[in-house]
């Protein structure tokens, strides 16, 4: 795809996703077969749910339709949001990946460092480090200068601090009515 299309397409569509109160993450143009696929994806602060997406795909689908953005032939329009392993690549990524566990990728010489995101400020990061082998965790302070690439990592098994204290919650008003 061009650099001319893809910014036609991000000034034509940019708008509508913003009033859906969504930010225009990503656009792509992929050829499968004969066919195009139009790809874009969405996000916010809060996420995107289905009843968003499914609006924005058809406000999209609408203003494309009106305009010859995509030239001729037949395309498909995608409408989803990033994946669980989405990258970083804007300050609100990384504002949005707040208590999540990232692995970075860092300019110097390519060492990479996996850690949760406690707090995102307009310099950097503030991270804790997990210990590994019983040791315990550690903080780190990195800037956005010093990483080349971040990545949030899927998590299966995490215990989340609130896990805990909702179970205390509960053992306290057992014994209350008790």
């Amino acid at each position: 795809m061009s650099t001319t299309q893809s910014e036609r397409l991000r000034e034509l569509l940019e708008p509508l996703v913003a009033s859906e109160g969504l930010d225009l993450e990503e656009i792509t143009v992929d050829s499968v077969g004969r066919k195009r696929v139009l790809s874009v994806v969405v996000d916010s602060d809060t996420g995107a749910d289905l009843d968003q997406i499914a609006d924005v795909s058809r406000a999209l689908s609408a203003k494309l339709d009106e305009t010859d953005a995509m030239g001729e032939g037949e395309y498909t329009l995608e409408v989803g949001t990033p994946g669980a392993e989405r990258a970083l690549t804007e300050h609100r990524h990384y504002v949005r990946a707040v208590d999540r566990l990232v692995r970075f990728q860092l300019t110097d010489g390519g060492d990479e460092l996996v850690a949760r995101i406690l707090e995102v400020d307009d310099e950097g990061l503030d991270l804790e480090v997990p210990g590994v082998k019983g040791r315990k965790a550690t903080a780190r302070r990195l800037a956005f200068g010093d990483i080349d690439k971040a990545r949030v990592q899927v998590e299966f098994n995490r215990k989340d601090k609130n896990d805990k204290n909702d179970k205390h919650d509960e053992n306290d008003e057992k014994e209350e009515e008790a």
